[in-house]
C-alpha cells in the first residue's frame, strides 16, 4: 500500500513523523492547556444528573481499570473513554475549533489518557499522541467549512473519531500502513448527529466519547490486521462526498489547533459573541427588565437552527442542556445578571420569571453581515421603553484563544467543589509537566474521586 496516495496515508506519515521534541514548545503549551482545561470541564460535570446516569448505564457492562474523572469506580477501557468524554463535552463548557465548529479535547484527551495508561506510556508520547488528534480532527472538521453543521451532523463526533483513530494508533505505536487502515476502519465508526439540539435532549454529551471508544477500537482492528477501505475520505462514499457532497480535505497540516478556543460561558459557542455583547449593556446601562419594550438579535443563518429554533422551545427551556442553546434566555441571563456561569443553567435560574419574562421578549433576524464560519458574531438591540436604543455587537475569531492565566483560574474554579486547592494545583502541575512524566498511569491515579 503506497500510502501517500491518499489523504489517509499522508496523514498517517505524518503522525508516524512527529516525535515530541519536534513539535514546537509554544504548539505543546497550548495542548497542555486545553487539556487541564477538558479536566476541570469534566470534574465540573461529574456531579450533575446526567454524569451519574451516564456511569450507571457503562458500569451495567462491568468494572475495568481505566480511571473515570471525578467519580468513584472504574471501568473497562473503552467505557471509560465514553464516559470522560461526557463529562468533557456534558456542560458545554470545553473548547472550540471555530472555523471547524468542533470540539477537540473532548474525544482526544479521554482518548489519549485511557489508552496512554493503559499501554503505560510516557508523558511526552501520550503528549505526542494528544497534540496529533486534535490537529487532525481540526484539520477534518476546518475542510468542511462548516458542511457538517449545515447538513445536521456533529463535527465533533465525526472528525474526532479519525482524530483518535490516529492517536490511540500512535501510543499503540502502528506504523504508517495501519495508521492509515485504521483512518478506513474508523469511517465505518463515524455517527453523531444534531437532533438532540432541536430537543434539548442529552444524547449529544455522548458523541466525543463514543468517537472516542470508535478510534481505538479502528486502531486495535488494524494493529491485528483487519482491513478496511484506503480511500477514507476521498473515496466515492468516502467521508467529505457522503456526508458533505462537495467539500475535499488537505493534510498539508502546519498546527491548526492552537487556535481552538477555550470557552469562558458554559454555553454553545455560537452563544459567546452575543453573552459578550449583553453583559457589556449591563453593565454600561444597569439593564431593569420592567423597561424593556423588545430586544433584537441578528444571527448567523446556520446558527439558527442551534440556538434560535423551535422558538417554544428556545423561550422557555426545560433542562439545563436546553438552556446552553437558547439565545433568548442566553441574552436574558446576560442583560440581567451580567453573567452566564454553572448557576446560570440549574434549574432555579432557567426556570426564573424575571429571565424567562425577558426571553419572552427576544426576536431574531438572520444577519446580513456574518462572517460565519470565519468568525461568530452577535448583534444584540435593545429597545427600551422611554425609547431609547441601545446596542452593542461583538465578533469571536477563532485566533482570540483564552490566555493561560483565564485557563489556569477556569480550571481552579471547576474543581473548587470537588478538592482542595493544593489536590487542584498538584493536577495541574502534572498536566502542564507532560513532558518529564515518566509514566502516564500516575497522571491518570490523579483524576480519580478521592
Amino acid at each position: 500500500m503506497n500510502t501517500k496516495q491518499t489523504l489517509s496515508g499522508r496523514l498517517a506519515e505524518f503522525a508516524v513523523a512527529q516525535s515530541c521534541a519536534s513539535i514546537p514548545a509554544p504548539v505543546r503549551e497550548r495542548a497542555k492547556l486545553l487539556m487541564l482545561d477538558a479536566i476541570g470541564d469534566a470534574f465540573a460535570a461529574s456531579q450533575f444528573g446526567f454524569a451519574r446516569t451516564a456511569f450507571s448505564a457503562l458500569g451495567s457492562f462491568g468494572s475495568g481499570n481505566s480511571v473515570v474523572i471525578g467519580m468513584d469506580g472504574r471501568l473497562a477501557l473503552r467505557d471509560a473513554v465514553v464516559m470522560n468524554g461526557i463529562l468533557v463535552h456534558g456542560l458545554d463548557y470545553d473548547d472550540t475549533y471555530l472555523p471547524g465548529s468542533v470540539h477537540l479535547t473532548a474525544s482526544c484527551v479521554p482518548t489519549a489518557l485511557g489508552v496512554g495508561a493503559e499501554l503505560q506510556a510516557t508523558g511526552p508520547e501520550l503528549l505526542t499522541a494528544c497534540v496529533l488528534g486534535v490537529e487532525v480532527a481540526a484539520r477534518l472538521a476546518g475542510a468542511a467549512k462548516g458542511g457538517f453543521v449545515k447538513s445536521g451532523f456533529h463535527a465533533t463526533s465525526i472528525a474526532g473519531t479519525f482524530g483518535c483513530a490516529l492517536l490511540a494508533g500512535r501510543l499503540m505505536k502502528l506504523d504508517a500502513s495501519q495508521l492509515a487502515m485504521a483512518q478506513g476502519i474508523a469511517l465505518s465508526m463515524t455517527s453523531g448527529n444534531l437532533q438532540p439540539i432541536q430537543e434539548g435532549s442529552w444524547t449529544k454529551r455522548m458523541h466525543p466519547g463514543w468517537a472516542g471508544a470508535s478510534g481505538v477500537t479502528a486502531a486495535a482492528f488494524a494493529r491485528s490486521g483487519y482491513i478496511g477501505p484506503s480511500e477514507a475520505y476521498e473515496g466515492r462514499f468516502g467521508l467529505f462526498p457522503c456526508f458533505l457532497g462537495a467539500h475535499s480535505g488537505s493534510a498539508d497540516l502546519a498546527w491548526e489547533f492552537g487556535r481552538t478556543s477555550v470557552k469562558l460561558f458554559p454555553a454553545c459557542h455560537q452563544l459567546h459573541a452575543f453573552l459578550n455583547a449583553a453583559i457589556h449593556l449591563s453593565r454600561e446601562h444597569a439593564i431593569d427588565a420592567a423597561n424593556v419594550e423588545s430586544v433584537r438579535a441578528l444571527v448567523a443563518e446556520a446558527a439558527v437552527p442551534l440556538i434560535c429554533e423551535p422558538s417554544d422551545a428556545k423561550l422557555r427551556p426545560v433542562s439545563s442542556y436546553a438552556a446552553q442553546f437558547s439565545l433568548p434566555y442566553a441574552l436574558a441571563c446576560g442583560l440581567l445578571r451580567g453573567r452566564f456561569g454553572l448557576q446560570e443553567i440549574d434549574a432555579s435560574s432557567y426556570s426564573d420569571p424575571q429571565l424567562l419574562q425577558l426571553a419572552g421578549k427576544v426576536r431574531y433576524e438572520v444577519d446580513p453581515n456574518s462572517g460565519f464560519p470565519k468568525y461568530r458574531s452577535g448583534e444584540v438591540i435593545v429597545t427600551l421603553k422611554d425609547g431609547r436604543v441601545i446596542s452593542k455587537r461583538e465578533n469571536i475569531l477563532p485566533d482570540e484563544p483564552a490566555t493561560a492565566e483565564q485557563i489556569t483560574r477556569k480550571f481552579m474554579q471547576n474543581t473548587a467543589d470537588r478538592m482542595s486547592p493544593d489536590r487542584a494545583g498538584t493536577i495541574a502541575d502534572a498536566v502542564m509537566n507532560l513532558e518529564q512524566a515518566g509514566n502516564a498511569q500516575a497522571i491518570s491515579q490523579l483524576l480519580s474521586a478521592k
